[in-house]
């Protein structure tokens, strides 16, 4: 009996969160384009359901015996509603840039609550996605709410669809010449392969990662520049 009562609150426990997931889903599809931009303005008339979705966050503790992409899926997703919250909450503005908070930036600020627990959302990038579990797509499933991050997926991650979506991503990212400009002997990249360059060159060099979701085969003696960030916000 006692078991039955494990795999059941287990069962009720999956299907919640599918559900919230779900509603999650649902506002980035209705308030996100296929090509990353937001219509924070329609967003903020949602935003009780979006407050549906961070209560779920606010009581739900990743297990450890999550798998991997779903510990990544759940956090990823909690990293951009928090990030999307933020901004509703400061909405309008010109830049994420612009919200400060004692003196600390949007990343600093603590106020992204999960299982009970508040985090700011440099730390869910840095000391549990970077650090924890490791991936360099993050840095495409991570947004930060302006033009030159990748663009916002709209889409939610799940433990199913993550690999495949940040692949996607990441090819997208790196050969939209927004965001990269890219020829055989020549690539001026986003600041994202600068600021986390570790991250890109463990198995090889920045161009190596490059080439394996380059449209265009980039020399290994290439030249290589990164572009300004522009920090305004990623607003319809």
């Amino acid at each position: 009996m006692k078991n039955i009562f494990i795999v059941l609150i287990a069962i009720f426990t999956l299907s919640q969160g599918n559900a919230q997931t779900s509603i999650y889903n649902d506002l980035l599809q209705k308030h996100v384009t296929k090509d990353g931009i937001v219509d924070y303005k329609s967003f903020k008339a949602d935003k009780a359901k979006l407050d549906t979705y961070i209560s779920y966050l606010e009581k739900t503790t990743p297990a450890s015996s999550w798998s991997e992409n779903k510990q990544k899926a759940f956090w990823i997703n909690a990293y951009n509603a928090y990030t999307i919250k933020l901004i509703l909450e400061n909405y309008p503005l010109k830049s994420i840039m612009d919200i400060k908070q004692d003196g600390k930036t949007a990343w600093k600020i603590p106020f992204a609550k999960v299982g009970g627990k508040t985090y700011t959302l440099d730390y869910i990038e840095h000391e549990i996605l970077r650090k924890n579990l490791f991936d360099p797509r993050i840095h495409v499933g991570v947004n930060c709410a302006s033009v030159s991050c990748p663009k916002l997926g709209n889409i939610a991650f799940t433990e199913e669809n993550i690999d495949a979506n940040l692949e996607k991503l990441m090819k997208t990212f790196i050969n939209d010449s927004s965001r990269n400009k890219i020829t055989n002997n020549k690539v001026q990249i986003s600041s994202i392969f600068d600021w986390f360059k570790e991250d890109f060159t463990k198995n090889g060099s920045v161009i190596d990662y490059l080439n394996k979701y380059s449209n265009t085969e980039i020399n290994s003696n290439a030249a290589i520049s990164y572009l300004k960030y522009d920090w305004s916000l990623n607003n319809k």
